[in-house]
């Protein structure tokens, strides 16, 4: 999209959370051409109910496929807060501590809940008490074990809901390994009462993670625009101490990103112009990118980090111990079993959605130019990834 429409996209995406308006200029502009191609960026990256509020708090008709988008954000957020509130009443009757994460907090900074959608409700317990707390789900509420990984195990609510249980915050080698930081979460929490297994982040720490789990992301590939929506209603709370957000994006190693990140949310949501190139470059990044991010995006990156597309093509083929593990949680404890783990890994690739995006994996490292790899490591080096 050119700068303008993006200029629309994101007072429109504003105006549904800040009651801003747009001129008469801006509302002059919304063709049905140009509907048509916010309308197609907002879905990529789950933002469409968002874009019809803000379209609604403008004075415009939306139609009946934004009505239906906004009446499905309502909805999930009414059966999240459902699954959400009898997760917290089993974990506590189990007398096991958790620790809400990502949307479940977030979205209480939100005018209304319904605002922030999430694919999934995230719970942290310790190490210690992961069994019991899965105990807890399966046998109190008839959740159903749907996958393990080396640091949370999901669940399916009867009604459908993802539920993910974290016993760790992060992957190892991630976030310019800001798991050292993560680990230490139990230590920047208290009980949201006295006496209760509810327990909170402090801001500053809630700041890291979030920031953490933005830049694990966008070296996936991308991570949408929602995050910086998070972070641009993060830095307006008011009293917040931001020398001790720094202090610890600084000891995690993620500052730089932090400071670039805050300046693309203040330009998209605070209706500035990008002028630094860099801005520019991250900005298309994610917009090509949707909410998980693109193929193109995640092989020019691990190219560059690889070698070139041997390089890449090798590290997909033998998956490094750190990357295997999270597929296979047993290798912890059995190392020796990494070549067996790495064999069955390939008969994967008998499965036809496997097959699908191994494929498209591969044709994007074949027709990935060295300009757009070596493009991708000036862009990781000047955000500081």
């Amino acid at each position: 999209m050119d700068e303008r429409t993006n200029r629309i996209l994101f007072l429109l995406l504003r105006s549904s959370i800040d009651a801003v308006s747009l001129t008469k200029e801006d509302i002059a502009l919304l063709t049905p051409q140009l509907r048509a191609r916010l309308t197609a960026v907002a879905k990529a990256h789950d933002m469409a109910h968002l874009l019809a509020l803000g379209l609604q708090q403008n004075g415009q008709e939306i139609g009946a496929e934004l009505k239906k988008i906004m009446f499905e954000a309502v909805y999930r957020s009414e059966q999240r807060e459902r699954d959400f509130e009898n997760v917290c009443t089993a974990l506590s009757a189990a007398k096991i501590p958790f620790i809400p994460l990502k949307g479940a907090v977030l979205r209480e900074y939100y005018p209304e809940t319904w605002l922030r959608t999430s694919s999934d409700i995230d719970v942290l317990v310790r190490h210690e008490d992961f069994t019991r707390a899965s105990s807890a789900l399966v046998d109190m509420l008839g959740y159903r074990e749907t996958m393990h990984s080396t640091h949370d195990v999901s669940f399916a609510s009867p009604e459908g809901t993802h539920i993910e249980l974290h016993f760790d915050l992060l992957e190892e080698n991630r976030a310019n390994n800001a798991t050292r930081m993560l680990k230490n979460v139990w230590e920047y929490v208290a009980p949201k009462e006295d006496g209760g297994y509810f327990y909170e982040m402090t801001d500053a720490f809630f700041y890291f993670y979030h920031i953490a789990h933005m830049s694990k992301h966008f070296e996936n590939g991308g991570c949408g625009i929602r995050p910086f929506i998070d972070l641009w209603i993060l830095d307006r709370i008011e009293g917040v101490n931001q020398n001790a957000r720094d202090e610890l994006l600084e000891k995690g190693n993620l500052l730089q990103f932090s400071r670039v990140a805050r300046k693309l949310s203040e330009v998209w949501f605070g209706g500035g112009e990008i002028e630094d190139p860099i801005l520019l470059k991250m900005q298309n990044f994610i917009l090509q990118g949707g909410v998980y991010g693109s193929a193109d995006n995640r092989v020019a990156i691990q190219q560059k980090r690889r070698g070139g597309r041997i390089g890449y093509l090798l590290s997909r083929i033998f998956l490094p111990y750190a990357k295997l593990k999270r597929y296979y949680p047993i290798l912890e404890k059995h190392r020796w079993l990494m070549p067996l783990m790495q064999i069955r890994r390939w008969f994967m690739l008998l499965k036809p959605d496997v097959a699908k995006m191994a494929r498209q994996e591969m044709r994007a490292n074949g027709n990935i130019k060295k300009s757009r790899a070596d493009e991708m490591k000036e862009l990781l080096d000047h955000i500081g990834l």
